[in-house]
């Protein structure tokens, strides 16, 4: 699945080097830190389905990084070119992901060996459910011990179809609904979900260009309005980030690559014409009102402010890490650059907003359904009303002082609406997440800012990460 050329450590080895050198410049002891950066186990299945008249033979993955806090999360990948070594570096990155946004899991990551354009609904709802089964009976699907969500290749329908497996398999379990994320709303899911991962790039470009001081270092100033940006990859998370930035911050979408090639377009691209096209096509090629490009790779290449890679792993690696122009790279996928490129970069002042925190939206909101599904109760439920009652009387208050005073000032409609509604569950889930984003990046710019030892934004994430995680250990008394 990488792209990086064979003389570049693998995409384990390159979470494990992150790793190390964020841990080199902490105080741990060497027992510690190698429990840590350890995988706890990975469970391999290979399981038979009976399609078109025979049995195929499947191979999964459910890698456990850190048990330091239970349940596991992390998601679950259909892709042809799944292994152990990328399940177990995923699941890594779930720890401290997980660590540095405080969500109160520990690591995990799956896996299924398949090309899911290949089958039909059925086929994947009979192949997903065995391979559901396989990992329910060890309870490597379980509300309370490990939790999966989508990943690359898999989403909402696939993880009802998990849950709906996990609960025909625990009829008396009353939190069945919680052994997975990611699913429909009518099947326990959450508002926002979908978009979550999308939406947390968004806030955390947001908090980025909050601190003039970091733009600085990123050789730009102002903010996201009009500033150039190339999306490598218009699956969920590139899609939803591409749309939020250019529609509600004024970003400009110079450039969208996939796997046929690439757009580009100086006065901005429209997302939403494009994901069209991409979804009734299969591919860029064709795009009637952009600059079309054969070579997609090149276009990362391009003259841009922001780049965000929001495919595979291994995108930006030593063939290409020296003639990337962006001054600006958020990783929205999981490792799309590789450790070799990660030091190219920074030693050119290239900032680097690493994938533990950018993509870290799905994890959280993942997690506000999951606590969602424990509590029995959708998010507002309880006091929506209570709030816009409490705000009635205040208006009605505003408009007796209004009428006294002998219409010297009014309250304008639109207030008066914007402030009586009480927030929804997507109005809370957005609330939480950004919180989370801003959160998460104040405390890895504290590390970022505040030790002369780091220079850099992923190794103050993985400094953050590691002590937290250290912090739960030590408190379990290792």
């Amino acid at each position: 699945m990488s792209a990086a050329p064979a003389n570049e450590p693998t995409f384990r080895q390159s979470v494990d080097l992150m790793f190390n050198r964020a841990a080199a410049l902490m105080d741990l002891p060497p027992g510690l830190e190698e429990k840590i950066r350890v995988c706890n186990g990975t469970y391999t299945v290979r399981f038979g389905v009976r399609l078109r008249g025979q049995i195929q033979t499947f191979t999964g993955y459910r890698a456990v990084h850190s048990e330091h806090m239970e349940p596991v999360k992390g998601g679950i990948r259909y892709a042809s070119a799944v292994d152990q070594d990328e399940v177990e570096a995923l699941a890594a990155l779930m720890t401290y992901k997980c660590a540095l946004v405080e969500a109160p899991f520990g690591g995990s990551k799956g896996g299924l060996c398949i090309d899911p354009r290949e089958y039909d609904e059925y086929e994947l709802e009979q192949i997903t459910r065995r391979f559901a089964y396989e990992l329910i009976k060890r309870d490597l699907i379980h509300p309370s011990q490990n939790v999966p969500a989508p990943d690359m290749g898999t989403g909402e329908r696939e993880m009802a179809w998990m849950s709906d497996q996990y609960a025909r398999m625990n009829t008396t379990d009353i939190n069945a609904r919680a052994c997975v994320t990611g699913k429909p709303l009518n099947a326990g899911g959450i508002a926002g979900r979908v978009e979550a991962t999308g939406r947390g790039v968004q806030y955390a470009l947001r908090e980025f260009f909050r601190h003039p001081e970091d733009v600085l270092a990123a050789g730009m100033t102002g903010g996201l309005e009009g500033k150039r940006i190339i999306v490598q990859g218009l699956g969920n998370v590139g899609y939803h980030a591409a749309k939020f930035l250019s529609e509600e911050d004024g970003a400009l979408i110079t450039g969208i690559i996939e796997r046929d090639g690439a757009l580009y377009d100086p006065k901005g691209l429209n997302v939403e014409k494009v994901r069209d096209w991409l979804i009734r096509h299969g591919g860029l090629a064709g795009y009637p009102d952009a600059n079309s490009f054969a070579d997609g790779a090149a276009m990362m290449e391009s003259d841009c402010d922001i780049l965000i890679p929001a495919a595979l792993e291994g995108v930006v690696n030593l063939t290409n890490a020296h003639n990337i122009q962006a001054n600006l790279i958020l990783e929205a996928a999981n490792g799309p650059i590789t450790a070799g490129a990660d030091d190219i970069l920074r030693s050119r002042g290239v900032v680097i907003i690493p994938d533990l925190y950018a993509n870290a939206g799905g994890v959280t909101v993942s997690y506000f359904e999951w606590v969602k599904n424990l509590s029995h109760i959708r998010f507002g439920r309880m006091q929506r009303r209570q709030e816009e009652a409490r705000h009635q009387l205040v208006l009605d208050e505003l408009e007796r002082l209004d009428t006294a005073m002998g219409d010297a000032w009014n309250l304008s409609p639109s207030f008066k609406q914007k402030y009586l509604r009480g927030a929804d569950e997507l109005e809370l889930v957005r609330s939480g997440l950004d919180d989370t984003m801003r959160i998460a990046y104040q405390s890895m710019r504290e590390v970022w800012h505040g030790r002369n030892d780091v220079t850099d934004l992923r190794t103050a994430g993985f400094i953050v990460a590691i002590e937290r995680v250290a912090k739960s250990y030590r408190a379990k008394g290792l």
